[in-house]
């Protein structure tokens, strides 16, 4: 994987804590909420740089009911 980049970003304190509030809602990071945000629009502009890997899914994979086990 290619190495990541730090950025410097200053947010008005009313923005970063709705962002903060929505990355809780969405069990992330408030740095990994922005890569998602920042990713679509990418991709919704049409400007999504196809070298560009894929977002790291982190956190317990999901159960498969393969295995014989009932989810739900």
């Amino acid at each position: 994987m290619a190495e990541r980049k730090s950025v410097l970003l200053r947010l008005d304190p009313a923005v970063h804590d709705a962002l903060a509030r929505w990355a809780a809602d969405d069990m992330r990071s408030v740095n990994a909420q922005m890569e998602v945000l920042l990713r679509d629009a990418l991709k919704r502009a049409g400007r999504m740089p196809k070298a560009a890997g894929d977002l790291l899914v982190r956190g317990r994979p999901p159960r498969s009911c393969s295995d014989g086990d009932a989810v739900g």
